[in-house]
């Protein structure tokens, strides 16, 4: 298991993951609800707001048996997802401080329509 992939406890930064989903090594699951994901995203991230996965939503077929590093606006949900995500068994991290930090870092954000995306 790789140190970034602690059963409900490790957190990685938003370049961290950017590299991790870039090296195939993970997939990123954005748990923020559909206005903030429309609003923008990190392009190649899957949605599953946090609502829906904890009322037993079943994972996006790309998720499963991989890897997953959660993020959301600022870390909070992303990291009970994380820890959800692990008690049933999944391989999971999220990124510290979220979308903004990521946002903040210069990495890629996309809107729904492929235009550029902001943080919502």
């Amino acid at each position: 298991m790789s140190p970034f992939f602690r059963r409900g406890s490790g957190r990685v930064t938003p370049e961290q993951a950017h590299r991790l989903v870039a090296d195939g090594q993970a997939v990123l699951l954005d748990v923020r609800e559909t206005q903030e994901w429309n609003a923008g995203h990190a392009p190649g991230a899957l949605h599953l707001p946090l609502t829906r996965l904890m009322a037993g939503a079943p994972l996006p077929t790309a998720v499963r048996g991989r890897r997953v590093v959660a993020i959301c606006r600022s870390g909070n949900r992303s990291r009970t997802a994380a820890d959800f995500l692990a008690a049933v068994g999944v391989e999971a991290t999220d990124v510290t401080g979220g979308m903004t930090a990521w946002a903040r870092q210069g990495l890629p954000v996309t809107g729904v329509n492929g235009s550029g995306g902001v943080i919502a």
